[in-house]
């Protein structure tokens, strides 16, 4: 009985399977340039692998937190992959998709409850922070392996833009991720290493650290600062600012109606 609860608890979920196949279709429909539209086309393949990759990178936290001590995470559904049973699915899945729609940029979301008083070990609970961004982190190395493999010689346009796209948003999101801001899993990595009096001074300010950290991304100085770190992260990763500018530009499909793949980038821009 137990170990059939146990496999139910760790089941992939319909939901996340129905949103690898939209994925995939969509990728069929770019790479064949099926649809009517390429640009649409473009949306659903980038959206439904973002989501994918926000789903891997909740259910990596979990899987983590399992293997540190937290057996409460597959009870609460965190190890089916469904992004319905995530605590905060808003700020998880909906908040940063809206984000990616509008501005192009990879939001980190952040939302599986863990039970820290479970998991023993500063390296642990570190570890468990960490495993989210390192997703983001290894889908965009997936994403990019084309590239700097030069694997992608006549492969369509969109395609290969679409992808490049992909890349901006998963290192985007690794990097802001990463960063030691109380509410994000950088702070998570660093702060099992703090005194107690730190950790009991910084932790008021955790609920507003991602909303400090957007009103800086604001600030131009500060947002052309983040940007030219993505953009040297994606140039060692072999991937060109220009095409990635291009699959945003594809995947804004309702703003650039005109815009077609094509070697004359600031016709997309």
């Amino acid at each position: 009985m137990a170990s059939d609860a146990t496999h139910a608890e760790r089941r992939v979920s319909p939901v996340f399977l129905a949103l690898v196949a939209v994925m995939a279709v969509s990728m069929w429909a770019v790479w064949t340039d099926y649809a009517a539209s390429p640009g649409f086309a473009v949306f659903l393949f980038v959206v439904s692998g973002w989501v994918v990759s926000l789903c891997l990178h909740e259910y990596a936290h979990a899987r983590t937190a399992l293997h540190g001590g937290d057996i409460t995470v597959g009870a609460k559904g965190y190890l089916t992959l469904n992004p319905f049973k995530y605590t905060h699915a808003a700020l998880s899945i909906v908040l940063p998709v809206i984000f990616v729609i509008m501005g192009g940029i990879g939001l980190p979301g952040g939302a599986v409850f863990i039970e820290r008083h479970r998991i023993r070990g500063r390296w642990k609970h570190s570890l468990v922070s960490a495993a989210g961004p390192l997703t983001n982190v290894a889908f965009a190395i997936v994403c990019a392996a084309p590239f700097w493999l030069d694997a992608l010689d006549g492969v369509p346009d969109a395609f290969r833009y679409a992808l490049a796209f992909m890349v901006l948003l998963q290192v985007s999101a690794a990097i802001l991720n990463l960063l030691p801001v109380p509410g994000l899993d950088g702070y998570g990595i660093v702060e099992p290493w703090l005194s107690p009096g730190v950790r009991r001074q910084v932790e008021p300010f955790a609920p507003f650290g991602f909303l400090a950290l957007f009103g800086f991304l604001m600030i131009p100085e500060v947002g052309d600062a983040f940007f030219d770190l993505v953009y040297a992260v994606m140039d060692a990763l072999g991937v060109n600012r220009w095409e990635a500018a291009l699959g945003r530009a594809l995947f804004r499909f309702w703003n650039t109606p005109d815009c077609v793949p094509s070697s004359d980038f600031t016709q997309c821009l």
